[in-house]
Order: structure tokens, then sequence, then C-alpha cells
């Protein structure tokens, strides 16, 4: 039986339509769309009309909407974003040098960490993953313990998790050490908001973390853009939509608010059923297809497949998919990684079971290099390179010259090189693997 939940973002904009006032406030289409698809979505776009909330002021219909997320997630309060993760990773960042903390960060950040960092100042001390995979970066409770311990000042942890592969980082052990050391746990989970309606709760929240980015569009049913920032102590939710209101537009969108508020509803009456169904059946696909592809390991929802393993580049592969009327996520060299979600209709994993049946499939592991990931030295700031008058230059040229804009080969990913930091022989090795041909550096 399905519970009743409170919608009150959705339940708004329907009066308001219903209503049908003059429309004398933006947006300039007037409620009135242009037709096509769209047509129907005009009427529901709204701005910060008397009743419709503020976002980064909330005290009406979307702080309601928030109450009820962090009720569903388990969180001390939910803060939401129509500006994606990217500006809750912005949001979060500020509250850290808001408490002067020092920032011990996995290298496979998203890119939107590294813009933070430069348009913050920050300096960042990197924490290498141990697989040197270059979309993977799970970090060990070892490696974040002896971080800590080497700290001078109060820190703050930074990890993706999961991430682009799936792999998860033990968040849980984590926790722990940072609140030995009283530090905080930062988590860009933007690839696991359906982690807290599993059978086990692993959402990073419920494991100990103190401030976590989901995208609730990534892994549930709402519009891109749609996020929200998770604070374990409801204290830190002001600070947080104050940050937000520094980077974020002072429009956001109320079609991706009101997604998020609907969302609301599905994790509330759905998405448990939804998840376990869509898990399943996808366990069975990787159990019926193990002779044939290599699976990584990691979250369900990921389906990494090692395509050099199995006789294939994942370029390849992903263009002979997409041939088969299959959209993959990613793919390079090594690797093909298929997105799904709770909302996966059961349907289309019996259409991929069928189309990666049928791959040519060639028997022959191609030997992949081991990569050794670099450790540039940091010669200036990020701020100081990124702002730094600059110009491209084919990387074989880059030999010895700094770094003026981060060329991480796909996000989130452990960039060879970022800001500030001098280019050598073996950057130039892997970026050359990720068919970068120029380089932006600084002009001296």
């Amino acid at each position: 039986m399905e519970r009743e939940v409170r919608t009150p973002i959705y339940d708004y904009i329907m009066r308001y339509v219903r209503n049908s006032p003059v429309r004398m406030h933006m947006p300039g289409h007037k409620g009135h769309g242009l037709g096509g698809w769209l047509a129907t979505a005009y009427p529901l776009d709204i701005t910060e009309i008397p009743g419709a909330d503020s976002l980064y002021e909330a005290d009406g219909v979307i702080a309601e909407s928030e109450r009820i997320a962090a009720g569903l997630f388990g969180s001390g309060a939910v803060v939401y974003s129509a500006g994606g993760t990217t500006l809750c990773i912005q949001a979060m960042l500020t509250c850290m040098k808001r408490e002067r903390r020092m920032i011990f960060a996995g290298r496979n950040a998203h890119r939107t960490f590294l813009n933070a960092c430069v348009l913050l100042d920050l300096q960042v001390e990197w924490l290498y993953p141990e697989d040197n995979v270059l979309l993977s970066g799970v970090m060990t409770p070892e490696t974040i313990y002896q971080a800590l311990r080497s700290a001078k000042q109060p820190a703050c942890i930074y990890l993706t998790s999961p991430d682009y592969l799936g792999g998860m980082a033990d968040i849980a052990k984590i926790a722990e050490l940072c609140k030995r050391f009283d530090a905080k746990l930062l988590v860009d989970n933007a690839h696991g908001a359906h982690l807290a309606f599993g059978p086990i709760n692993l959402h990073p929240i419920a494991l100990g973390a103190d401030l976590c980015c989901d995208s609730y569009h990534k892994f549930l049913p709402a519009l891109t853009g749609a996020a929200c920032v998770h604070c374990a102590n409801p204290e830190d939710a002001p600070a947080v939509r104050s940050a937000m209101a520094m980077f974020g537009s002072t429009s956001p969108s109320y079609l991706i608010l009101t997604s998020m508020d609907l969302c609301n509803r599905y994790m509330t009456n759905q998405v448990r059923r939804d998840l376990a169904a869509v898990a399943s059946r996808i366990q069975r696909l990787k159990q019926n297809l193990r002779q044939q592809f290599v699976f990584c390991h990691g979250d369900i929802f990921h389906i990494t497949i090692h395509a050099a393993r199995c006789g294939y580049t994942g370029t390849a592969l992903g263009a002979w998919l997409m041939t088969q009327g299959v959209q993959y996520e990613y793919a390079d060299l090594d690797h093909l990684i298929l997105l799904c979600s709770p909302a996966t209709p059961l349907a289309d994993l019996d259409r991929l079971e069928q189309v990666l049946r049928s791959a040519p499939f060639p028997n022959t592991p191609i030997p992949t290099e081991t990569i050794r990931l670099p450790k540039p030295p940091s010669l200036l700031s990020m701020r100081t390179a990124a702002f730094a008058a600059s110009e491209f230059v084919p990387i074989e040229d880059a030999v010895g010259r700094i770094c003026a804009m981060t060329q991480p080969p796909c996000p989130p990913a452990v960039p060879p090189v970022i800001c500030g930091e001098r280019i050598d022989e073996h950057t130039i090795v892997l970026l050359r693997k990720y068919e970068i041909s120029k380089i932006a550096v600084v002009t001296l």
C-alpha cells in the first residue's frame, strides 16, 4: 500500500497553474511554450514568486521538501541544489575554507573539485590510489590514517565514492579515523544516491560522513541538475546554504526542484522494490555472461566491463554497441561503462544481455600496460597557474613547462597533471594514452 507523501513544491506549482493568474513576472515565456514535446513543461516553469519559497533562503515549500528528503535518507539536514553536484562541491569546500581546514583529497576528484579549489584558492594534499587506475581511486584506511597523522592543523578528507568505475571506499572505517583525529569527512557521492535504499544502507551519511553530495539525477529518476548536500549535523545546513548562494544562479530551475520533490514520493513508495528487482537482474546478467566478459567489482548499478581482458578495446566495444542500439556511458582503451538505476526497465536489461551475448568475442586478451601514476611537483598554486597568461602547445613541447589548465581524461578521474604542476615525460605518456594532443601551459 502506497504511503501518502507531501510534495510541497509540486503541489504549489500545480495550484498556481490551475488558478491561471496573469503572469506579470519572469520567466518571459509566461507559461506558454513554443510547441513540441516541451510544451507541457512551460506552465510549470516559474521563479521565486511569493509562496514559491527561495532556494537560498528556504523557509517554505522548498524547506519542507528538504525536510522530507532528510527523513528519507536519514540525514541531519538536506540542502537542495538545482546546479548539480558542482554547486554542492563548491559549497562544501567553501565551508572547509571558512573553518580553515587543511584539505586531503583523493586524486580522482571531479574537475569541479579542482575548479572550486582554483576559485577558493585552496591548497590540497593529494592522496593517490594504490590500484594505479586513472578512472578508479579507492583510498585505503591506512592511506587516510597516514595523512591525518601528518596534519599540522585541523583537516578534512575529501573522497569520491563510488568512483567512475563503481569502486567504493571503506567509508565507515575512514569516518572512524576522521573522528579520532577531529577531522571532517566529505564525500562526493554523485554516483551513489541510491545507496541509502538497498538491503544495507551504504550511504556515506549513514556510514559516518560529515557532509556529502548526491546527484539525484544520476541514479534516481530526477531531471539533470538535481542534487543536494547532506549534513550529518543539521547545524551545518545554514552555512552550506549560504555558501551555495555564492556560486549558484539566482534563478534556480523550479522544474529541477519539482523533480526532486516528486522523487521523494518515488523514494518513499517504490525505490526499494525497483532497486531490488533491477539489482537482481543485473547480477543475473553478469552471471550469465561471466564466460564472455570480465566485470569490475563495485556498485551493482555500474556495469563496468574490463574490455581489454576480453579482447576488445572499450572504445571498439562501445562503438559496436551503438550499432546495436545501446548507448554506453563512457569508453576508453581499457574499460566500457554502462550505468543503470532503479528506474532502468527490466526489458532494457534483457535487451542488453542479448546484445552483449552476440558480441564478436576474440578470446584473446589485449595486454594492458602497467600504469604508474605520476606525482608531478607543484611549482605554483592552482589559482595562480589557472589565472596566469597561458598558451596551448603540443604535448611533446610541454615537457618542463607548468600546467595552466587541468587535463583529466574523463571526470571523475585521476588527472595526470593539474594547474601549477610541472609536466614531465611520464605525464606526456598518459596524456597521449587518452588522446590529448595539446595542453595549456603557463607563459613565463
